[in-house]
């Protein structure tokens, strides 16, 4: 039996560690350690949640549904109050419902050993050895979680890193496509590139230096976090350079957020620095677009934005429609005007 036991445990981290999308993971880790307790708990309901720091209010995965729930779920005021204890505490706890329905919560922790996500399994784990395995195998989880999160984040700024763009964009375009599917070619969201560009970012370095252009980049970059959503993906693409891909119900939702975070960097004050601009070029993702095609067209509507007064969003489809722009097709290595 313990053999057995032994034998499913590595199993599942085998199967953890051979996934390198942090969702999946998620998903994974959640599926594990349902198939892990179900044998010892034969009531359990099928769930094992988890729970992010940032909306408590969040259903973020259960076995049964890997999507997620934007409108979140109802929280009894026991479970919240269990959750705030975990996530503040960082230690395991156990509560039951007034339906007398057990739960065991369990916290996952980052690099810094601050509590960034709560597992809520419904079984009372009251065998010990069940729930130090448990245990270790959220230890492996978090372990191997850190190495892919400092693998994909830029080390100043901790937005995405270049190096993931690629494959972040190609899961946006099979959500593109598999929405198209389902709704007959018709789809209700639209998708976005940005390009964001610091204004005279080489003299910030010049006049005041590296330590405080890093401070400027740092500051921007963590703007640019409090003013978009957490399911915008945001890049620091190299330099002064960041790109985010955005998804909007009408088109002129882009133009808003864009314009409200051009906004907020023009009015806020850099420690020493002063006041810096930032000149944005966007064009939105077509359904047969290579990274190399969005990426080109909206950096020709960036490179217009800076030549032209700076300080300001312009996009791409609407500099060739006026004319102010020529239509720039790449295909392959090859551009054709």
């Amino acid at each position: 039996m313990l053999l057995t036991h032994t034998h499913s445990v590595l199993s599942k981290l085998i199967t953890l560690t051979n996934e390198r999308d942090l969702i999946s993971l998620e998903l994974l880790l959640a599926e594990s350690l349902f198939e892990l307790i179900s044998p010892n708990n034969i009531d359990v309901a099928n769930t094992v949640k988890i729970y992010h720091a940032k909306d408590l209010q969040k259903q973020i995965f259960t076995t049964k549904d890997s999507d997620r729930n934007p409108e979140g779920e109802h929280l009894s005021p026991t479970l919240k109050s269990a959750l705030t204890k975990c996530f503040s505490t960082g230690v395991n706890c156990l509560y039951e419902e007034k339906n007398k329905q057990s739960l065991s919560l369990y916290p996952l922790k980052n690099s810094k050993a601050e509590t960034i996500s709560v597992i809520v399994i419904q079984a009372l784990i009251e065998d010990p050895k069940l729930s130090h395995t448990i245990s270790m195998v959220l230890h492996v989880y978090q372990n191997f979680a850190g190495l892919i999160r400092d693998n994909e984040h830029d080390t100043l700024t901790g937005l995405l890193n270049r190096k993931t763009f690629d494959g972040k964009v190609s899961k946006v375009m099979s959500l593109m496509h598999q929405a198209k599917a389902r709704k007959n070619d018709k789809t209700d969201t639209h998708y976005f590139i940005a390009i964001f560009d610091i204004d005279h970012f080489k003299k910030v370095n010049d006049v005041y230096g590296h330590l405080m252009g890093d401070e400027v980049l740092l500051l921007f970059s963590q703007m640019m976090t409090d003013t978009f959503r957490e399911k915008d993906l945001l890049f620091r693409y190299g330099g002064e350079e960041f790109v985010g891909v955005f998804e909007c119900f009408e088109p002129i939702d882009i133009l808003l957020a864009l314009e409200r975070f051009r906004k907020k960097i023009a009015a806020f004050d850099f420690p020493q620095v002063g006041k810096v601009t930032v000149s944005i070029g966007y064009t939105q993702i077509l359904q047969f677009d290579s990274t190399v095609q969005m990426v080109e067209r909206a950096d020709l509507a960036l490179y217009f934005a800076k030549n032209n007064g700076r300080n300001r969003i312009c996009n791409y489809e609407e500099l060739v429609e006026t004319g102010q722009l020529q239509e720039n097709i790449i295909e392959g290595d090859i551009e054709l005007f």
